[in-house]
């Protein structure tokens, strides 16, 4: 019940964090390309993953030990590109709309935790994700005559991070939140040094302040949602990030004066519904099978 409780904290403190992280990365990405932005991030955040892993027991050596290399390298890569294309949604589209179509990722996970992770979906949660999906086609919907191609991106960005969520939820299986949090920066830093270079700028004084911060939120955020995979299941987990969209509609409204057109509220909030459902159904159907699973006691 402990680790449970601790989990939730962790979601909590990610979740937060990685609303701030996505304020201030709009205003870095409204100046400097995006790319520049992400491989300054990563270069923090593998050397600081570099640093914890050298202080933990074993040193390097020990956490670098996988039995999942591929899938880490995998992950690793997912996630710097995901980052990538989020920022540039932030700086295209808007940072409550870019929300609004990531929210839903959690209804996509649903989806590739059946093929990928063996998971059973009845007729319900079925129902949940269609609905779902139908929240997502009013988001997308055009408030003009034409259909802005833009927002395509952001929903590229969710098949990204749902893959990144799956995979990190398949290597702890067999590696620890430790061994994931490494290869999370290690690998993610290496991929952006291989193409960050040619996007280089150089910023404004006041702007490596704001950069500071975002690698400081960019360590901290991720290192606790592997911690909070760790100790929760997906469908946990699921709920709170829709805390995320709350976050990023009061920052974009109060501070980059963003509208939310009753599109996007209505498709969120069908979308919301949906995956909140869908959780709670997991969860109805995990209590009925959990005496069929545990031993008779004589």
């Amino acid at each position: 019940m402990k680790s449970k409780s601790q989990g939730y904290i962790f979601v909590l403190l990610a979740i937060t964090i990685f609303s701030l992280q996505d304020g201030i990365s709009k205003h870095l990405a409204s100046a400097y390309p995006p790319v520049f932005v992400t491989m300054i991030r990563y270069w923090a955040f593998a050397a600081f993953t570099i640093a914890l892993a050298s202080r933990i027991r074993g040193g390097l050596k020990q956490t670098a030990k996988t039995r999942r290399p591929l899938l880490q390298v995998i992950r690793g890569v997912l996630l710097a590109a995901q980052v990538v294309v989020v920022i540039n949604c932030f700086a295209l589209i808007g940072l409550a709309h870019s929300q609004a179509i990531f929210s839903a990722t959690p209804i996509l996970i649903a989806l590739l935790s059946m093929p990928i992770l063996g998971e059973r979906v009845g007729w319900r949660r079925w129902t949940a994700i269609g609905a779902g999906l139908i929240g997502v086609l009013l988001i997308l919907k055009p408030e003009g005559e034409f259909f802005d191609v833009r927002l395509l991106l952001a929903v590229f960005s969710c098949f990204l991070f749902a893959f990144y969520v799956i995979a990190t939820r398949l290597v702890s299986r067999d590696d620890s939140a430790t061994t994931s949090f490494f290869y999370t920066g290690v690998v993610g830093g290496i991929t952006m040094s291989l193409i960050g270079p040619f996007y280089w700028t150089w910023m404004a004084g006041w702007d490596w302040g704001w950069m500071a911060l975002v690698c400081l939120t960019s360590i901290s955020s991720h290192y606790f949602l592997i911690r909070a995979y760790d100790m929760l299941d997906a469908a946990a987990v699921q709920p709170l990030t829709y805390l995320q969209l709350v976050y990023a509609s009061i920052i974009g409204v109060f501070i980059y004066g963003e509208k939310l057109s009753l599109n996007m509220i209505v498709g969120s909030a069908i979308v919301v519904a949906a995956g909140i459902f869908t959780v709670w159904r997991e969860q109805v159907v995990a209590r009925r099978l959990r005496p069929q699973q545990e031993p008779r006691q004589f």
